[in-house]
């Protein structure tokens, strides 16, 4: 049975396992608002490591494990990023949610613009942040090179809650990472009609200025943040400068239109 990692102490969460064409998804929903936000990890993650950002967003928040990862049962076939944003489709469809706020971490960021360019009725905003894979550096060795580059200088509590989930994401990690660096961001970005802030820690090596800086220009009217003195676990831990800046973005979008 999934456990409920999230919602502050006092609000009531739903748990919900999402099964389709074969494959499941977890979903941990709580809040309540005019906006709802969708939460989409990093590989090699879950919901879990999110509770700090999580708890600092104002409306509802839908916080998913994706499948094989966090407590989501291990698909047949690994999923490829645009697999993944049409199965996160599926469930926005199925719960009739109303069009979110894409935070999309790492992976997740590659992810939620899929999402956002194939299923545009269904998203508001996206938030990239951390957002891979530089296309200058698409191969394992130079990302695994990266991440402990990034690592050395997290804080403590990033460092625990990364390596159990990547404890948990069992044997089938290496075949995930290769489909994340396979994947095309750009091809996603290109297509994108929605407003997109994309935030970057200060000293992430995992998403270089360069590359944000490409993402921005190839998005009309994205806006780029820097957070000092934070790696690529920006939301992870100290997700207040993230949250503050999420809560901005989020003012500025256009009101969903009444039903």
């Amino acid at each position: 049975m999934p456990s409920s990692y999230l919602a502050p102490k006092g609000t009531p969460a739903t748990l919900l396992e999402f099964e389709h064409q074969g494959a499941a998804l977890i979903a941990e929903t709580f809040g309540e608002g005019s906006r709802t936000f969708l939460l989409l990890h990093g590989i090699g993650m879950g919901r879990s490591v999110y509770l700090d950002i999580a708890q600092r967003l104002e409306g509802k928040v839908i916080a998913l494990d994706l499948p094989g990862f966090g407590e989501a049962p291990e698909p047949k076939r690994t999923f490829t990023m645009e697999r993944h944003a049409d199965f996160v489709a599926a469930y926005l469809r199925h719960v009739g949610a109303e069009p979110v706020v894409i935070i999309g971490h790492s992976m997740g960021s590659q992810i939620g613009a899929e999402l956002a360019a194939r299923h545009p009725s269904l998203v508001r905003g996206v938030v990239l942040a951390g957002p891979t894979v530089n296309k200058a550096a698409r191969n394992i060795g130079a990302q695994a090179s990266y991440l402990l580059t990034d690592l050395v200088g997290e804080r403590p509590l990033v460092i625990w809650r990364g390596a159990r989930e990547y404890l948990r994401g069992g044997p089938h990690l290496l075949r995930k990472m290769r489909a994340t660096i396979v994947h095309r961001p750009e091809r996603a970005f290109a297509r994108i009609e929605c407003p997109v802030l994309v935030l970057r820690g200060e000293d992430d090596p995992l998403a270089p200025m360069s590359w944000c800086q490409e993402i921005i220009d190839a998005i009309p009217g994205a806006d780029l943040e820097v957070i000092p003195d934070h790696g690529h676990g920006t939301l992870i831990s100290d997700s207040e400068p993230a949250a503050r800046l999420i809560h901005d973005f989020v003012a500025g979008l256009p009101a969903l239109p009444r039903s």
